[in-house]
């Protein structure tokens, strides 16, 4: 049997494989809300055979946004617009839809990829004022963020809880909470970009301090139904900076709060970062974090062959594997990686007929209507 696609729990969920699909800005909004292309692009990947689609990273508050063209949730207007989508996908698909929430902080206001992924300064008309712990700007000659004071910090943590009740209202299965790749509350777990002196600054417990107090809120504000998990950078790859050893610190802070999943990528912090990319090179973090947990642990980076994501669950370095690049580039890697590995994946039945003949069983035993 394989690994990849046996079931696993993620707290109430019953998942039926290991698949994941990581959250992936498309920069295709509106003032926040979702365009028909995010019907598309959503709904075709609904239909892979994942076990779980994560929407992309999605702000909480408007300056929240990486780009101008970032998806938000800072509205009940925003959560409307985004209904219709939850609810075509809830109709043809058995994927379980979560959503990341998230705040960029001093990433904020920055150009889409395809025009270069720049800071935008804020007299433009496409840029605003960004915040962050400290006033210390991601790059240099990039805009100098203004550091949250407590009342800043108040309307950001109220912002995340707003976000994650709008999300629990419509019916997703799941929050990851966005701690990773250099945003707000990475840059709170950094001590590169967090020179704070007050309480959430210097010591490791003041640098957790603001990302567990925000995980605890949203934590007692939404259903118990609600899975809530954080994504994290294990490593700046910066010497001196957040390392793997603070994140198994978090992580077992985490779990204390009732942290349902932990999802481990790295860097994006600093433009210092050396990384040596590899199939799976993050994957040793992932191990780290799973040896020191009781909580499944997402696994994500460069994992393109599907022998290497069966390699990975059934070692233990991971309890499921995270898809993002390869599963924009192959929508159906899920139904391949099942005819490679001998399994079999949930398919629509209008598809039904598209089963190879060589792979009778792929999409299992169609009198039982999947759907």
């Amino acid at each position: 049997m394989s690994h990849l696609f046996s079931p696993i729990k993620l707290g109430p969920l019953d998942l039926p494989n290991r698949i994941v699909i990581a959250p992936m800005c498309q920069y295709s909004a509106q003032d926040g809300f979702p365009t028909d292309w995010h019907m598309i692009h959503l709904g075709h990947l609904a239909l892979s055979g994942a076990a779980m689609l994560i929407l992309e990273a999605t702000a909480v508050t408007e300056e929240g946004r990486i780009s101008p063209d970032d998806l938000g949730l800072w509205s009940d207007e925003h959560a409307a617009a985004l209904e219709p989508i939850v609810a075509a996908i809830r109709r043809y698909a058995p994927i379980k839809v979560a959503i990341q929430l998230s705040h960029a902080g001093r990433k904020a206001s920055s150009e889409v990829p395809w025009k270069g992924g720049a800071n935008i300064p804020v007299g433009h008309e496409r840029g605003w004022q960004t915040v962050a712990p400290s006033g210390v700007p991601h790059s240099e000659g990039e805009t100098v963020p203004l550091a949250l004071d407590a009342a800043g910090l108040q309307r950001v943590k109220e912002g995340f809880v707003a976000a994650a009740r709008r999300a629990d209202a419509l019916g997703l299965d799941a929050i990851e909470i966005h701690g990773a790749h250099g945003y707000l509350l990475h840059q709170f777990l950094s001590p590169l970009s967090n020179r704070r002196e007050d309480e959430y600054g210097g010591s490791l417990e003041n640098r957790m301090r603001f990302p567990l107090e925000v995980f605890a809120a949203i934590r007692a504000a939404v259903s118990a139904e609600m899975v809530v998990g954080m994504r994290i950078s294990a490593t700046d790859w910066v010497d001196g900076g957040w390392d793997p050893e603070q994140s198994v610190v978090l992580a077992r802070e985490l779990e204390q709060l009732g942290c349902q999943f932990i999802h481990v990528s790295s860097g994006g912090l600093s433009p210092q970062q050396q990384i040596a990319l590899s199939p799976g090179y993050q994957i040793e973090f992932a191990a780290r974090i799973r040896q020191e947990v009781a909580m499944p642990v997402i696994g994500v980076g460069l994992i393109t062959d599907p022998r290497h994501a069966e390699e990975i669950v059934a070692q233990g370095q991971a309890d499921m594997v995270a898809l993002a690049r390869a599963i924009l580039y192959d929508p159906r890697w899920p139904w391949h990686a099942a005819a490679e590995l001998g399994a079999t994946v949930t398919a629509p039945p209008q598809y039904w007929r598209s089963q190879p003949r060589e792979y009778k069983q792929l999409f299992g035993d169609t009198r039982l209507g999947q759907r």
